[in-house]
């Protein structure tokens, strides 16, 4: 039996295999050791589509996030600006999810540039997300942001602790 395995799960797996660990620059450790992982991953029956898609998402991930630090044109105008979600948006996140970026906003978890690269992650795959896949994708993105150690390991707690009760 073939079990259907989307990008997502792919991404989820190398976060908890190797992104996760404190190593320095493991981002760059993964690409660079693609071809070792992708075998491992088509011998554990990840689909060899799935599995480039995954690593060309975190190759742009690692491209956006060291253009990023040199950019500010995700700053707000305002602190009280608000983000409205496009349609192609409303599609892949579900309004759950879109209160949870906000409840992630609101608690600076998450800062108004680390969102947006959450969105174009988003966007990126082109797939729609269920909650659960949303903050594995928070989580990759936080992990490539220096200085977001904090809100890292937050984010870890609302995905393994399920004893955290939040609002959103």
């Amino acid at each position: 039996m073939i079990i259907k395995q989307s990008v997502v799960d792919v991404l989820m797996f190398l976060f908890e295999r190797y992104l996760g660990d404190e190593e320095l620059n493991e981002s760059a450790l993964v690409t660079d050791e693609r071809d070792s992982l992708q075998l491992r991953l088509e011998e554990m029956g990840f689909q060899n589509q799935e599995i480039n898609q995954a690593f060309d998402w975190l190759e742009d991930l690692a491209d956006l996030s060291a253009d990023f630090q040199d950019d500010e044109k995700f700053t707000p105008v305002q602190e009280t600006s608000t983000r409205i979600y496009s349609e192609e948006e409303k599609k892949l996140i579900n309004m759950e999810s879109i209160g949870f970026l906000n409840f992630l906003e609101q608690t600076n978890i998450l800062i108004p540039a680390t969102r947006e690269l959450v969105l174009d992650r988003v966007i990126a795959l082109g797939q729609p997300l269920d909650a659960e896949q949303l903050k594995w994708i928070i989580m990759i993105v936080l992990h490539t942001q220096p200085g977001e150690e904090n809100a890292l390991a937050l984010m870890e707690d609302f995905i393994f602790d399920e004893n955290i009760d939040h609002i959103h």
